[in-house]
């Protein structure tokens, strides 16, 4: 992309005291005359860039306007080369990496050999994930509706969104948009999305920045007590923190929390199986216990019949 290669060639001219437009063209894949499109459209945007003819000449940014090259620091460099590479996690090229290393051309000394943080935003669902974002990011890009089935707790519906934001929070992957049928901003987790598909062109709005607090998408309301076996405290150190639970004179973990869905919590409770115990609310205690009588009857039932 022309901005990116534009900054490239920014970033080398405030690292190099002079380079020629054929270690540029070279450099980024492109003729002479598109650098020299470049440099110009650089002029134009008030950077003072020079150009000397002759065997000892070249480009340069004049002489005193050169910023120093320690703008960014090898810290720095890191920690933005540690947040590219993990958008290349999910971009299934190596787009971002590469665009780090225009960057950092003529510098090798802000980027050590040594990379000691390794991101990866795919998770488990790398195969699928990253076509979705692909699709999405089209979308956006474009001003596409964005068409898929979405499958949530209430049940599997079709929606047709303006997509505006890319989110990664919460351990997943989110798209922000305004959902035309609900004539309203949305959330939308991906691993629940199905079926993409881009529709036409939508007249762009000024979107909102999503509000995604903790407590304005998790309000909270449901205050948990229960009792689990000392075997469990590895999980709620971390899922919740060292100071959700009480330790007992038994050695089992008073747990208190504010939870924020009843079905998530059922659901969260039913992984540890026999090794905790709700005490309140005293209706979804009474609630899971009704499901657990289904439960056993249902494996009873199947048991004899086989």
């Amino acid at each position: 992309m022309k901005i990116d290669r534009m900054i490239g060639i920014l970033s080398i001219l405030l690292q190099q005291e002079k380079v020629t437009a054929p270690y540029l063209a070279e450099k980024f894949e492109v003729s002479r005359r598109t650098i020299n499109r470049d440099i110009e459209d650089l002029c134009r945007a008030g950077i003072p860039v020079q150009t000397v003819q002759g065997p000892k000449g070249g480009i340069s940014i004049m002489e005193g306007y050169k910023l120093d090259n320690t703008l960014l620091t090898s810290s720095d460099m890191q920690e933005i080369l540690a947040g590219l590479r993990s958008l290349d996690s999910v971009s299934g090229t190596k787009h971002f990496a590469q665009l780090m290393e225009k960057l950092s051309a003529g510098s090798s000394a802000l980027i050590p050999g040594g990379q000691n943080i390794l991101i990866d935003l795919s998770s488990w669902y790398k195969d699928s994930l990253t076509p979705k974002i692909a699709e999405i990011r089209k979308a956006m890009d474009h001003c596409r509706l964005l068409c898929f089935r979405y499958f949530a707790p209430k049940g599997e519906t079709r929606r047709c969104i303006e997509p505006y934001y890319l989110i990664f929070q919460w351990a997943s992957w989110y798209v922000w948009g305004y959902c035309q049928d609900r004539k309203d901003y949305r959330l939308f987790k991906l691993n629940r999305m199905e079926s993409l598909e881009i529709k036409e062109e939508f007249q762009k709005r000024s979107a909102p920045l999503p509000d995604l607090r903790n407590e304005r998408i998790f309000p909270g309301g449901i205050q948990v007590k229960a009792l689990f076996e000392p075997s469990c405290k590895w999980r709620l150190v971390e899922e919740f923190g060292p100071g959700c639970f009480a330790e007992q004179p038994d050695g089992r973990l008073l747990f208190r929390a504010d939870y924020t869905d009843k079905e998530n919590l059922v659901t969260w409770l039913l992984t540890f199986r026999e090794q905790v115990v709700l005490l309140e609310p005293e209706e979804i205690r009474s609630e899971i216990l009704d499901s657990l009588k289904g439960m056993l009857k249902k494996y009873r039932t199947g048991f004899d019949t086989m």
